[in-house]
């Protein structure tokens, strides 16, 4: 009861919201709600009989806790989420407004969220995660962060709040770290690529400028990848299927989704359902998503830091004709757009975004040919997509978390949940 008139608030504010933006809503109601009632939250988090898994680290997030969750449903559990981006604590309260009654209480007996690094160790002091997964330490946000060391101190502190198994990512000497900094008491799971498997992969680990540390043999590993197909061994039991988009950060999401799908559900855990899951799921929104636009097929891809910049341009198909590059104004620090190597791109057709002149002089000084820069965003997106079909391939969209969250809107894509398997 306590909670009644700040959920009711918060409910009325995302009505009204959505009247005005259909499919907005999702921010502001939990910020008012975050300060109305600020132990929501951690009342919510500590009321599942299960406790909740905290899945956390620089990339892959979304993709990793979308793929636990439908494992963990299809395994007929009822499971409390967070839609992919509202990671924060914000974006928790958010949900709980969306999906709880007027009394705080959500469905699910377990919950599997994901969460920002910082707002994670935020989280686990107050109520402690029964499983952390820590996927990597990235150079990312470097304005906010300031240095990846401080990303991985953050990471150590959610896996020292951790009440059952920490699962971490042999190969990032990161996470080999964060396990060093563990007590002898904590239980830890691995999950990685075979020493095959890795030969020609970089995955643009942060670097730790200490020792190298041996890598930890992994439970769930990753024997070998042909484009979507993967072939996984968990824990001792082999099987294949095909990810939701292609490369190899997002074959790493599917390991770490599997090695916690198998803590979350013990004994219950059926690999063969599992792997069919996997090969069903479609992808996040943006991350490698293809649909329809006026008969057209477009494909959006979500870059948010050098690393996440350079594997999805190394992992373009083709040399695509036409090209669409939008760095929005969640780039705060633009400079770190002159560490990616952006041979892969031949040709962009048009550069658009908040900050447009940053992307088109790096573009430029790396020997692509730019068409046209464009100021005006939404101007930008309606020449794009009214170029002529193109010979080979399909058109291709490159933009960041902000540029995305704008085109969306513009265009419609309200429902995040409207992604198809292509």
């Amino acid at each position: 009861m306590r909670y009644l008139p700040a959920l009711l608030i918060g409910r009325l504010i995302r009505f009204a919201v959505r009247l005005v933006r259909p499919g907005g809503g999702s921010a502001l109601p939990g910020l008012v709600v975050s300060k109305l009632a600020p132990s929501l939250v951690y009342k919510t988090l500590s009321s599942f009989p299960d406790g909740y898994v905290a899945i956390t680290g620089t990339a892959g997030k979304s993709t990793t806790t979308k793929m636990v969750v439908a494992i963990v449903r299809a395994h007929e559990v009822e499971v409390f989420t967070n839609p992919s981006t509202a990671n924060i604590e914000q974006g928790f309260f958010s949900t709980i407004v969306r999906t709880g009654d007027l009394f705080g209480k959500v469905p699910g007996t377990i919950a599997i969220l994901e969460m920002d690094e910082a707002h994670a160790a935020s989280v686990a002091k107050r109520i402690q995660p029964t499983t952390s997964v820590i996927l990597n330490v990235l150079e990312d946000q470097l304005d906010r962060f300031v240095d990846p060391a401080l990303v991985r101190e953050t990471l150590t502190s959610v896996a020292q709040q951790t009440t059952g198994t920490v699962l971490l990512n042999a190969d990032d000497q990161n996470c080999i770290l964060i396990e060093r900094a563990l007590g002898k008491s904590s239980h830890v799971e691995w999950f990685g690529f075979s020493r095959n498997a890795s030969l020609d992969v970089d995955l643009q680990y942060a670097p730790t400028y200490e020792k190298e540390l041996i890598r930890p043999d992994s439970s769930v590993t990753l024997f070998s990848q042909n484009e979507r197909q993967v072939t996984v061994d968990v824990f001792g039991k082999q099987v294949s299927f095909h990810l939701p988009t292609r490369g190899a950060h997002f074959a790493l999401d599917a390991l770490a989704a599997l090695a916690t799908a198998k803590e979350v559900l013990g004994k219950r855990f059926d690999l063969e359902l599992a792997a069919k899951v996997l090969d069903e799921l479609p992808p996040v929104f943006s991350r490698g998503e293809i649909r329809e636009i006026e008969g057209e097929q477009v494909e959006f891809i979500l870059v948010q830091n050098p690393a996440s910049f350079q594997l999805n341009l190394d992992n373009i198909q083709g040399k695509p004709e036409q090209v669409l590059v939008a760095i929005g104004r969640d780039v705060h620090d633009p400079s770190w757009l002159w560490t990616v190597d952006f041979k892969k791109l031949h040709h962009v057709s048009i550069v658009s975004g908040f900050n447009y002149a940053d992307a088109a002089l790096v573009l430029k000084y790396n020997d692509v040919r730019v068409d046209h820069v464009e100021s005006d965003y939404f101007k930008a997106i309606d020449n794009f997509l009214s170029l002529p079909k193109p010979s080979v391939g399909i058109k291709t969209v490159l933009y960041s978390a902000d540029a995305m969250r704008r085109l969306r809107r513009y265009k419609g894509f309200t429902d995040p949940e409207d992604v198809n398997r292509v």
